[in-house]
C-alpha cells in the first residue's frame, strides 16, 4: 500500500469508526475531547485505532527511568496545564498525566501485552479506595496497620516490603475482582485472549513484588535473575531536590487525578507502532474532529529503534498529521549516549545521582520543531 494512499484513506476510515459527529458535518463547532467515554465507546475507540500486535526485546511490565527529578520542572515549564497526553510504555505515564492535569490520554505501544498491562492497571484503580489499598491489590499483599492517606509513598512501600505475599486464594479472588471491574461494571466487551494476557501481566506482579524491575519477564523465571536495576519501590519513591515524592504515587491527589480519569474511561490504550499506517494517524484524525490540541507526547527511548529500522521518517510524518501548538512537546527521556547519538546536547547527571535507572537525563523539545 502506498504511503500517499495511507494519509488519505485513515483519517477517512476512522472517521467512520469512531463517529463523526453530525453538528460538526453540518458545520457547526467541533465538540471537544469527552468528558466521560462509555464501556463501549472506550473500546471502540481503542480497537478501531489500533494496529496489529508487534514484538519488542523486553516485556516492559516496568519502566526504568529515573528522570522525574531532571525532567518534570522543564516539562511544567514549557507546557500548559489541561491538554491531551500521548504516551508509550507502563506506568511511568500516570506520573506525567497526573502533573500535566491531562483531559484525556492516549497510550500506544507496539505489544498488546502493554494493553493488557494498562487494562489491568485500569481496574486496579477503580477498585482501590487510596495508595495503600492499590498497593495491596498490585502485589496482593495485606494491608499493613497504621496506613493512612497522610503516609509518605516511601513510608506505604517499606511496609509493604516487609508483608509475606498472600496465598493463592487471595491472588484468585483479587484477579476475578479485575476480571469482573473491566468486563461487569465497565461493559468492556473483552475477548477471552486479552482476560488471559491481563491475568499473565497479573500473575508476573503477584511473583516478583514490588523488588520487580524493568526485567521481570511474563515468563517468570526467579527473581534473582533480573539484576539490579532500578525496582518499583525506587521508581514510585523518586523526589525533586527539596525531597518531594514527584510520581503519581507521591500524593493522595494525584493518585485520585489519575483514578478518576480511569473511572471516565479517559485513559485509553492502543496497540500500534509509533511508525506504523494507522495508530498515530487514528489519534490525529479523532483529536482534530473535536479541535483538541496534544500538549505532551511522552516518546520513551522508542527513536532509535525507529531510525535503526529506517522508519523514523515514517514515524515524523505521523506526528505531523497530530494537532499541535507552539508549547507541545515531546518528552525524551534517555542517556547520554542515545540523547547525544539523536544529536541533543545534553549535560551528564550529577556526580551524586544514584546509579540505579538504565535513564537518568532527557529533554523536553518542541514537537513542531523536535522531529529530527
Amino acid at each position: 500500500m502506498r504511503p500517499s494512499r495511507i494519509v488519505i484513506l485513515v483519517p477517512f476510515l476512522l472517521g467512520l469508526l469512531i463517529g463523526a459527529s453530525p453538528a460538526r458535518i453540518a458545520g457547526s463547532a467541533a465538540p471537544e475531547t469527552p468528558s466521560r467515554l462509555s464501556g463501549e465507546e472506550f473500546w471502540r475507540l481503542s480497537e478501531s485505532i489500533s494496529e496489529p500486535d508487534g514484538t519488542f526485546r523486553s516485556d516492559n511490565l516496568l519502566s526504568n527511568e529515573m528522570v522525574f527529578s531532571r525532567m518534570l520542572p522543564d516539562l511544567l515549564a514549557a507546557t500548559r496545564p489541561g491538554g491531551v497526553y500521548l504516551g508509550v510504555g507502563p506506568e511511568q505515564n500516570f506520573t506525567y498525566i497526573s502533573v500535566l492535569k491531562s483531559r484525556i490520554a492516549f497510550i500506544t505501544d507496539i505489544r498488546r501485552e502493554n494493553l493488557h498491562v494498562l487494562l489491568m492497571y485500569k481496574a486496579l484503580f477503580e477498585l482501590s479506595r487510596d495508595r495503600a489499598d492499590f498497593i495491596s491489590r498490585l502485589f496482593t499483599k495485606p494491608r499493613p496497620a497504621g496506613l493512612s492517606a497522610a503516609s509518605s509513598i516511601s513510608d506505604i512501600l517499606n511496609a509493604y516490603w516487609l508483608v509475606p505475599t498472600s496465598d493463592e486464594a487471595a491472588y484468585t479472588a483479587n484477579l476475578q475482582a479485575i476480571q469482573q471491574q473491566l468486563t461487569k461494571k465497565d461493559a468492556l466487551p473483552l475477548p477471552a485472549t486479552d482476560l488471559a494476557g491481563i491475568e499473565e501481566a497479573y500473575r508476573a506482579f503477584y511473583w516478583y513484588g514490588p523488588a520487580m524491575n524493568y526485567s521481570a519477564s511474563l515468563s517468570r523465571t526467579s527473581l534473582s535473575s533480573i539484576g539490579s536495576a532500578a525496582t518499583y519501590r525506587d521508581l514510585m519513591t523518586q523526589t525533586d531536590a527539596n525531597g518531594q515524592f514527584l510520581t503519581y504515587l507521591g500524593s493522595e491527589e494525584k493518585f485520585a487525578y489519575v483514578k478518576d480519569l480511569e473511572t471516565r474511561n479517559l485513559i485509553v490504550p492502543l496497540v500500534g507502532n509509533f511508525s506504523g499506517p494507522k495508530a498515530i494517524r487514528g489519534i490525529g484524525a479523532y483529536l482534530k474532529s473535536r479541535s483538541a490540541i496534544v500538549s505532551a507526547f511522552y516518546v520513551s527511548t522508542v527513536e532509535p529503534y525507529l531510525k535503526r529500522a529506517g522508519t523514523f521518517e515514517a514515524f515524523c510524518a505521523n506526528v505531523a498529521t497530530l494537532p499541535m501548538d507552539d508549547a507541545s512537546v515531546f518528552i525524551r527521556p534517555g542517556n547520554i549516549n542515545n540523547l547525544q547519538a539523536s544529536g541533543f546536547a545534553v549535560a551528564p547527571p550529577a556526580a551524586a545521582t544514584p546509579r540505579i535507572g538504565t535513564y537518568q537525563i532527557g529533554v523536553i523539545v518542541p514537537m513542531k520543531t523536535g522531529c529530527n
